[in-house]
């Protein structure tokens, strides 16, 4: 008797709700044993079921016959306007996402319940469930944004409406300072910041999403760099490269990729920045000269050094001349003086000194009205102007080379000495001779400051 009851307990159940209300509740029946038992059977359920309303979204048809065969229940209302009836209606704001707009919520909830907040379908993160329609290898590449990588694609974009394009939850500079908050008080304190910084995006050069590149840029350093500075092109296809372009790093050997209290974008001052290289010893093949050394102690920098300037003299990029120097410059130890010859010289001094055997208006060095600047340069065998002088730094005055100039293994001698209208000097090139622009001296062979 007792098991005969159980049995028919259902129905009387049913029978009584029917005659309770009038009509079949399909909010007690729903989710039977006979029925939809798995309705709902997840972590998270939607409130209608959760409340057990089933009839929040459906209605039903043949109230009659609650258990005929076919369905008897219907959507209370089509597509997206079923959802307006609880949720607040979209398409107020510029875009909205495709599923949105087509009215598909179902697309990405589960209309019962999901594992996931929100009713979220299938996947352990947002990122696999968005690449149920977005293509996955434009988010798995080999170095991938925090936010992609552990499937929080909602941290960067709205997931149903927004003002901007790509569905960012606001400007991509903003966007990308919620989080990179490291970048905030510098960015205020710099001086000189990188456009793409300053005027945005920061996906001028970053993949917002991932990259074969190490900091998500879209390509390495410094074709990624070319992509706007054009200029640069052409001087890294020079006979003469700057080393760091070629290594890694490229162009953040130098120059810092966001901001700096630099001008050029420099991540420090100009001669300090060129020391970080330039100041070891075996540098290249064969090795350059410790230019730190050079420096150390000395009474008197060239002009540019002084003011922090290497590039006044040097092109720090490329190009085709000896030593990457912005203009021609011998190379070999005696170069006779010719048009252009010494160009990065005179583009900073007289650049008439080299063309006159006398004057009295274009150089010091001259014994009454004798040029002695042509005298040494422009003659069959030429000296270049480092024979005599330092080009970076020197204990003596007019960056006189005090120590001599290394002539194969002999560090020629050149013991000059100033005096208020001229000087003298003994080299080991030539016996001793004096100067004066006031009163020439008359050499040995009887010429004087006239001939």
């Amino acid at each position: 008797m007792v098991t005969v009851f159980m049995n028919v307990m259902p129905f009387i159940f049913i029978l009584v709700m029917t005659m309770s209300h009038g009509a079949y509740a399909a909010d007690v029946s729903c989710r039977t044993a006979e029925c939809h038992s798995r309705v709902g059977g997840t972590e998270n359920f939607h409130e209608p079921v959760k409340d057990g309303d089933c009839q929040a979204c459906h209605k039903q048809t043949n109230p009659a016959h609650p258990l005929k065969e076919g369905k008897s229940f219907v959507l209370t209302a089509k597509d997206e306007a079923l959802c307006y009836q609880c949720h607040d209606r979209f398409g107020k704001k510029k875009v909205m996402h495709p599923p949105v707009k087509d009215g598909e919520c179902a697309y990405c909830h589960k209309p019962h319940g999901g594992a996931k907040r929100f009713l979220l379908g299938v996947g352990s993160n947002q990122s696999e469930l968005c690449f149920g329609c977005h293509e996955s290898a434009a988010f798995t590449q080999k170095y991938q944004h925090g936010p992609v990588a552990v499937g929080t694609c909602t941290k960067c974009h709205a997931p149903h409406e927004a003002n901007r394009k790509g569905l960012l939850n606001g400007p991509v500079w903003e966007t990308c300072l919620k989080c990179h908050v490291d970048f905030v008080k510098p960015l205020k304190e710099a001086a000189f910041i990188h456009s793409p910084v300053k005027n945005g995006p920061c996906t001028a050069c970053h993949n917002p999403h991932s990259s074969p590149n190490a900091k998500l840029l879209y390509k390495k350093s410094p074709d990624l760099c070319l992509g706007c500075h054009k200029t640069m092109e052409k001087k890294l296809k020079a006979k003469l490269v700057h080393k760091p372009l070629t290594q890694e790093g490229g162009c953040t050997s130098c120059h810092s990729v966001h901001f700096s209290k630099k001008a050029k974008l420099l991540s420090s001052d100009g001669v300090g920045l060129c020391l970080g290289c330039h100041g070891r010893d075996n540098l290249g093949k064969p090795p350059l000269k410790n230019i730190k050394k050079e420096l150390a102690g000395k009474k008197y920098l060239h002009g540019p050094i002084a003011k922090g300037q290497c590039q006044a003299c040097h092109d720090p990029h490329g190009n085709d001349r000896f030593r990457l120097l912005r203009g021609n410059y011998p190379s070999d130890l005696y170069t006779p003086y010719t048009e252009n010859t010494y160009e990065l010289c005179l583009s900073c001094h007289e650049k008439n000194m080299l063309r006159f055997k006398e004057t009295t208006l274009y150089t010091k060095f001259r014994n009454g009205k004798r040029n002695l600047h042509y005298v040494h340069v422009v003659s069959e065998k030429g000296r270049t102007c480092r024979i005599c002088h330092e080009p970076h730094a020197s204990n003596g005055e007019k960056l006189i080379n005090v120590n001599g100039y290394k002539f194969g293994d002999w560090d020629i001698p050149l013991n000059l000495k100033f005096t208020s209208t001229g000087g003298s000097c003994a080299p080991g090139c030539h016996r001793p001779f004096s100067y004066d622009r006031e009163k020439p001296e008359v050499y040995g062979n009887g010429i004087t400051g006239s001939e």
